[in-house]
């Protein structure tokens, strides 16, 4: 638990210089002046007193145990004072003093000696290299931020000091209202799961945002989000998102996996919202603080501009906010309030010359209308126009109703007054239309997390023993990738069909075998040299009979011998043919971060042009397997268009689902690609047609 950081009632600054402008002064500085309840002692061995405060020599000289100790002294000085503050009984540390692991070598030194400093005396970290933090509930500003934050129910957590410094003065000027800010430095301790634990039952939170480099632990940081956003929502800006030192793998999946993929995926896990940019994690700090999440979808789109009415409707659909249908009785109503031109149907167009009581009776009509389930109100200054006056009026509409009014009044200082009655309603306002469209769109996505809670996937019947026995024979060949056989063998072991087929090292086994499974079969070269068969003319398809078998084979060999020649030939693997359908891509790959993950995407030999992909990790349920279906710009194929009938759904979102659980319970599998499964018709189920398994490591 982490009360020392959040409600100390005593706390101590180590290294609080006697004059103005350095970092402890400053911090000790913002304790008094914040409000702070508590006894706050400075401590320096050459002072008397500071700030009208005694000054004291060390930690153990100190008149009691403080709850929470903050230091800024050298960094080769932190070890020593934490050492003090275990002998003293302190539990709660924030390290400010910078110079660790983030100048090289010498400095990670440092920060592991810290480290293990602090484990020895039983004291909690924050650090080092931390901005601080503040805890409004408890008027602590336990920071070097030059500003104070308005008092709010945002948790915010930075692994960037320079942006926290941004978010805590954006909401001095009228931003979002934060309950916490922590500035996570170095995270050699208390890390952003920890914080995320803490804050998932504390009643002054009504959302969380974070903003991430790095995840310090996937599994913990999953374990925690989970937590947290049972009870309220949280919203991640994940900088570094260059896929640049991606693993380098020969599967499709690694090729199109990436450390933002990853991220997103886990974020998705996590019942997490992500943002792309600072701006955007401001603005849904603001609307989440202010704002409840919508009941149902409908948003009504109020404006005295065409234009900025057109900009929001095509924001809207950029980000599937869904539109309200204007119910008849309250097009008439509106009929009877606005003047003849305006529009009545959403977008509502009140004109340009429209007074304040015009908004206010707009803003009624619509906010009663049980279609309209979210209000975005835009206003651009004009002649006529009185901007105090509208907003007021919109203010007093919003407090009439429980559903979420967003506003934007677009323009510049002309607005500031306006914007300003605005934020003191509760009613958060944006400059420009796609910002405010934006935030109304974070929360009707939070809407559909809350009505459709994660799933927890339920392990399935596998085989897992006879798997492995088959993975342990790959590797003891020495080659890093099953065979033909060995995938589809693993592959039926986790309930995935594959079609009919076995390797012949001859021409008799090839007809054998062809009889066994039935023409038309399609051959495939066998070598532990060739991966990507198709690339060297390593696959012939729609072999008919007896005759076509016998000169297929004898081609086959003939072609790989001149086109790869010295590669080890196994022999011919031959499969039934599988009936035309759908294909699909699936697969798995390795993060170092969060561990399995699976990729699901329109497959064939273009899957890595198109990028028709979508992640998630392991494992998932078919539910979500068919979410991720869903997810695909060629979704409509699945769903059957121009008189095409609808795909087997059901059955490919089974072998997905079983694909990630082969991932979780065969950790020596590191990728695999089945691509392409094929989809028949609803009803007709679906195959995978070609797995291929690299695996390594060991049990």
């Amino acid at each position: 638990m982490l009360e020392g950081f959040f409600t100390p009632r005593t706390v101590a600054v180590v290294g609080v210089a006697r004059e103005p402008g350095k970092v402890g002064h400053f911090v000790f500085q913002n304790l008094i002046t914040g409000g702070f309840q508590g006894d706050v002692w400075p401590i320096n061995p050459k002072a008397d007193e500071i700030l009208g405060h005694p000054c004291f020599p060390n930690v153990t000289a100190l008149p009691g145990v403080p709850d929470l100790v903050v230091i800024a002294v050298p960094a080769v000085a932190v070890s020593a004072v934490i050492t003090e503050c275990g002998v003293k009984g302190v539990r709660s540390a924030v390290v400010l003093s910078a110079g660790f692991k983030e100048t090289g070598a010498a400095g990670a030194k440092l920060e592991r000696e810290l480290l293990e400093a602090a484990r020895a005396a039983g004291v909690q970290l924050l650090g080092p290299n931390s901005l601080g933090l503040t805890a409004m509930p408890a008027h602590l500003n336990a920071s070097f931020a030059g500003t104070l934050p308005l008092a709010g129910g945002v948790a915010f957590l930075s692994q960037s000091g320079a942006l926290g410094t941004a978010i805590l003065d954006e909401s001095a000027s009228g931003g979002a209202g934060l309950a916490y800010f922590v500035s996570l430095g170095n995270r050699s301790d208390v890390d952003e799961s920890a914080l995320l634990r803490a804050w998932s039952t504390d009643s002054n939170v009504r959302m969380g945002a974070a903003y991430l480099e790095s995840i310090k632990d996937g599994p913990a940081f999953i374990s925690a989000a989970r937590q947290f956003t049972q009870n309220a929502p949280l919203v991640v800006l994940k900088a570094g998102t260059s896929d640049a030192g991606a693993r380098a793998v020969s599967s499709h999946t690694g090729s199109l996996a990436g450390s933002d993929a990853a991220y997103n995926a886990a974020i998705a896990a996590a019942g997490a919202l992500r943002v792309r940019s600072s701006e955007e994690l401001i603005d849904a700090a603001l609307a989440f603080d202010l704002l409840e999440v919508p009941s149902h979808s409908g948003t009504a789109i109020l404006t005295n501009a065409g234009g900025l009415g057109v900009l929001a409707t095509d924001e809207a659909e950029r980000r599937s906010l869904a539109l309200a249908a204007i119910e008849g009785e309250t097009v008439e109503r509106l009929r009877g309030l606005l003047p003849p031109a305006a529009a009545f149907y959403n977008p509502i167009d009140v004109l340009g010359d429209a007074p304040p009581q015009r908004y206010a009776d707009a803003c009624s009509a619509l906010l009663a209308d049980p279609g309209v389930h979210s209000l975005l109100v835009l206003f651009t200054p004009q002649a006529m126009s009185d901007p105090v006056a509208t907003a007021s009026m919109v203010v007093s509409a919003a407090a009439g109703s429980t559903k979420p009014v967003a506003a934007c009044f677009a323009g510049g200082a002309s607005l500031s007054a306006a914007r300003k009655i605005l934020r003191d309603g509760r009613v958060p306002c944006y400059p420009t239309a796609e910002r405010a469209v934006g935030v109304l769109a974070l929360l009707d996505a939070q809407r559909r997390r809350l009505v459709q809670p994660i799933e927890t996937p339920v392990q399935p019947r596998a085989d897992v023993d006879t798997a492995r026995a088959a993975l342990d024979a790959v590797r003891a060949s020495g080659n890093g990738f099953a065979t033909d056989e060995s995938s589809a063998l693993i592959a039926e072991c986790f309930g995935i069909p594959v079609p009919c087929g076995g390797l012949a090292t001859n021409l008799v086994e090839a007809r054998q075998i062809a009889a066994a499974c039935g023409y038309p079969v399609v051959l495939k070269i066998s070598s532990p040299d060739i991966l990507h068969k198709s690339d060297v003319g390593g696959v012939v398809v729609n072999v008919a009979d007896d005759a076509a078998l016998v000169d297929a084979y004898e081609t086959l060999i003939e072609r790989i011998k001149r086109r790869v020649p010295g590669a080890v030939l196994r022999g011919v693997y031959l499969q039934a043919m599988a009936p035309k359908g759908r294909e699909l891509i699936v697969g798995i790959d390795r993060d170092a971060t969060f561990g399995p993950m699976l990729m699901v995407g329109l497959g064939g030999v273009y899957v890595e042009v198109m990028k028709d992909v979508t992640f998630r990790l392991c494992p998932v349920t078919p539910r979500q397997a068919r979410e991720m279906l869903s997810e695909l710009r060629g979704y409509a194929l699945l769903r059957g268009v121009r008189g095409e009938a609808a795909a087997d759904i059901e059955a490919a979102a089974e072998i997905i689902s079983a694909v990630s659980w082969l991932a979780v319970l065969l950790p020596e599998v590191l990728e695999l690609d089945i691509n392409p499964v094929i989809v028949g018709d609803r009803g007709a189920g679906a195959l995978a047609a070609d797995v291929r398994i690299g695996i390594g490591g060991s049990r």
